[in-house]
């Protein structure tokens, strides 16, 4: 339940905070993510059948320094400033998303028709339009906070946004990101003070689009249902699937040793992006896997103990967001990577090679950091009026 409690005026200038713990626990695991993939892409072969040693690397360090600079960023500027543009974030949000559907103008990448750009330059508009999401959602239900309870206004219109956002997203036929979307979206929507008896329909709603989706859609429904028999399908559909499940084996307890895997050698496709995640495994073995499971769990407890600082709504909301698109990613791509899911293609926050994923994360962490430099101070905007908005 959010209730009212008077706000501190003065700055926190302890280091040692939960936001601090996100950001370092995020800087971790970019940093094994550039070591596995030192292993994870030696012995790349690009389209020509020539080998390019280390490029998904190369790429990945360029990354990791543009999210930092986009990190930094994104904690200095004023969200409040920002905020007065939030239908013109999501409107752009919304018009990039459509145009990746328009033949010749959106980039088509193995059957998905994900990304814009021109050239070797691209990237995929619907990691940056969660962010978009999350920006207006927090901002629509701020400024309708006293009629939350109310059906049209309180649930039917953010339902609505987040509809628009997700479905999209789903004619790209990328439904892992779509039912991210319409997750985070549904949280954000109960917790801010929607009725369960608003929720619980329109999750059965969702379900029954993502079934008819997967109906009518050719061999979407059996790719689907394939992680249900990895070992009968291992030629086939769950071929991906079932060799991460043998770097595993492979790893055991203590791993291979780095460098010394053999699934990267061909044997795994997208062993540097979706299924990194086995590498670890079978190269650093039980201990770094639990490991990397903890350092998730790690950022999402700090996160909800940095959540009760928030100085009004919208802000708890905004980082709240930010927090759910890390962490329920994060869930999605182990439950993928380790059969208990159906394969999806999601990358792994901070350590899977993908720009976009990766700039989009340096944003998240931007947000946070920002959260943790301007909570607290007087200043507090539209009416807060000195106080805050915290989970009792």
């Amino acid at each position: 339940m959010l209730v009212d409690r008077e706000a501190s005026r003065a700055p926190t200038r302890n280091f040692v905070n939960p936001a601090t713990i996100i950001v370092v626990c995020a800087v971790g695991l970019a940093f094994l993510g550039l070591t596995i993939l030192f292993s994870a892409s030696a012995w790349f072969i690009d389209k020509r059948g020539v080998a390019v040693p280390y490029a998904y690397l190369t790429k990945q360090v360029a990354g990791v320094i543009v999210a930092g600079g986009l990190c930094y960023l994104v904690a200095r500027i004023n969200l409040e400033e920002v905020r007065r543009y939030a239908w013109w974030i999501g409107g752009l949000s919304l018009l990039l998303l459509a145009l990746v559907l328009i033949p010749h103008v959106g980039i088509r990448v193995n059957g998905s028709r994900r990304w814009l750009g021109v050239g070797a330059v691209r990237f995929q508009v619907s990691e940056f339009a969660k962010l978009g999401l999350v920006f207006c959602l927090a901002h629509y239900l701020a400024i309708t906070q006293s009629r939350l309870g109310e059906f049209r206004r309180g649930f039917l219109v953010p339902l609505l946004g987040i509809g628009a956002f997700a479905g999209l997203v789903l004619l790209e036929t990328d439904m892992g990101t779509a039912a991210l979307m319409v997750a985070v979206g549904l949280l954000l929507l109960f917790i801010a003070g929607a009725r369960w008896t608003f929720v619980l329909p329109s999750l059965a709603a969702v379900f029954g689009v993502f079934a008819a989706v997967l109906i009518l859609i050719p061999n979407r429904l059996e790719r689907f249902t394939a992680f249900l028999d990895v070992e009968g399908n291992r030629s086939g559909r769950t071929y991906q699937l079932y060799q991460a499940l043998a770097a595993y084996a492979a790893g055991g307890v203590e791993g291979a040793g780095l460098g010394r895997g053999r699934q990267q050698l061909n044997y795994l496709p997208e062993a540097h992006t979706d299924f990194i995640f086995s590498v670890v495994g079978e190269e650093l073995g039980l201990w770094c896997t639990l490991g990397v499971v903890i350092v998730f769990t790690v950022i999402f407890v700090a996160g909800l103990l940095h959540l009760r600082r928030a100085p009004n709504l919208f802000h708890f909301l905004l980082v709240l967001g930010c927090l759910l698109l890390i962490c329920l990613q994060a869930i999605i791509n182990l439950g993928v990577v380790t059969g208990l899911l159906p394969t999806k293609g999601m990358s792994l926050p901070f350590i899977s090679a993908g720009l976009s994923n990766l700039l989009l994360m340096g944003m998240l962490l931007g947000v946070i950091l920002n959260s943790q430099r301007t909570w607290g101070r007087a200043a507090l905007p539209r009416g807060a009026g000195g106080m805050r908005e915290v989970l009792a």
